[in-house]
């Protein structure tokens, strides 16, 4: 069986859009506050889907706001069931997603990098 098929992208995709929604206007839990999904895995079988998400506290709040936004899955599900045209909807598996903040810090290295060099022309 293929990794990623295109059905699985394309439904991958979509509960990334309703989830983004879903976060946004109807989660109240101030654990959650201002969350991103950043990308959404969902197995060839449709039955399970990996939500990495960043959020605004960083690396510092990140386990707190995985736990809420799994202790949320059931309802999150449950409304996506509503949203999405499926047979079943895949178990909600979610995953703090670091490679914003990982990606921001290397771009800080190469920028002082750069700056080092600058400083110091060859003679």
């Amino acid at each position: 069986m293929k990794k990623h098929s295109q059905r699985a992208q394309r439904v991958g995709d979509q509960i990334q859009r309703e989830l983004a929604d879903l976060l946004r206007l109807h989660v109240k839990d101030p654990r959650i506050g201002m969350v991103t999904v950043t990308a959404v895995e969902v197995s060839p079988d449709l039955s399970h889907a990996k939500i990495f998400v960043t959020h605004l506290g960083g690396h510092e709040k990140a386990a707190e706001v995985v736990e809420a936004l799994q202790h949320t899955a059931g309802y999150l599900r449950s409304e996506l069931s509503h949203r999405l045209d499926l047979y079943t909807v895949p178990q909600l598996h979610f995953a703090y997603d670091d490679s914003i903040e990982s990606g921001l810090r290397l771009s800080k290295l190469i920028d002082d990098a750069v700056a080092e060099d600058r400083k110091h022309p060859e003679g």
